[in-house]
């Protein structure tokens, strides 16, 4: 009897996500912790316009935010891809190789971010404008407003998240089922969802006060969310994952 043996693939085992670093370079450093005080400058300077006429004030500040989290993304985190293999540590005086695309040159992931900034608000905006009208946002007036508040939180969370993971869909399960690990981009997009969802707090109340008025409150916890989320994802609860009981 002669007998026959069959060979099978070995099954593919997807690396488990890891949290992502911040470039090692001193601007870097030094950037991303001067990234949420100009952010939170900006709504600052933003906010009594933001009351006054929320339409024009979420219109003019779009640009600079854009610019922001462009300038974010481009000096401090590496770009998608980068972190999906391990890098070689370095023996003592070894010099790392040029070309590494984690530290690559302004200029080459400037394009990149642009590309993330389209994708933020083509793709964000009208999927966090029809989150916001679920969640009880005006649906036949104020649309416009709707529109510039969803295109806000979609600058905040989005951007860092689409430059670091890139489009790949198990990087984004893992975000969506919030199964990722824990660092300042994943703590900045879930602190600036939360941070909106508790804004609408204070609209019901009975208080009569203008920035009561839609979508202030919104905009604001959007801000604060993210720049805490940032912070505590960053530094005390980084390479955590959040878990249901």
């Amino acid at each position: 009897m002669s007998s026959t043996a069959t060979v099978t693939k070995p099954t593919e085992v997807l690396a488990s996500p890891t949290p992502i670093d911040i470039l090692h370079n001193d601007f870097a450093k030094v950037y991303t912790h001067l990234h949420p005080i100009l952010v939170l400058a900006l709504f600052y300077y933003q906010f009594p316009s933001l009351v006054a006429d929320p339409v024009l004030s979420l219109t003019s500040s779009l640009v600079p935010l854009g610019i922001l989290q462009i300038a974010y993304v481009t000096i401090c985190l590496p770009a998608t891809g980068a972190m999906a293999a391990p890098t070689a540590r370095l023996k003592p005086g070894q010099r790392r190789k040029a070309g590494s695309k984690s530290e690559a040159g302004i200029g080459e992931k400037i394009v990149p971010a642009f590309l993330c900034l389209v994708l933020s608000v083509i793709l964000g905006t009208p999927l966090l404008t029809l989150s916001l009208i679920l969640f009880g946002a005006p649906l036949t007036t104020h649309q416009l407003h709707t529109l510039l508040c969803a295109a806000h939180v979609s600058l905040l969370a989005s951007i860092p998240l689409i430059y670091v993971h890139g489009v790949e869909a198990a990087r984004w399960r893992d975000v969506v089922s919030l199964m990722s690990p824990v660092d300042e981009v994943f703590g900045a997009a879930v602190g600036t969802l939360v941070g909106a969802w508790l804004g609408a707090v204070p609209i019901p109340l009975d208080w009569d006060r203008e920035w009561q008025k839609w979508p202030v409150t919104i905009v604001t916890g959007a801000y604060a969310g993210s720049v805490v989320g940032k912070i505590v994802g960053g530094h005390l609860f980084k390479g955590r994952r959040i878990e249901f009981d």
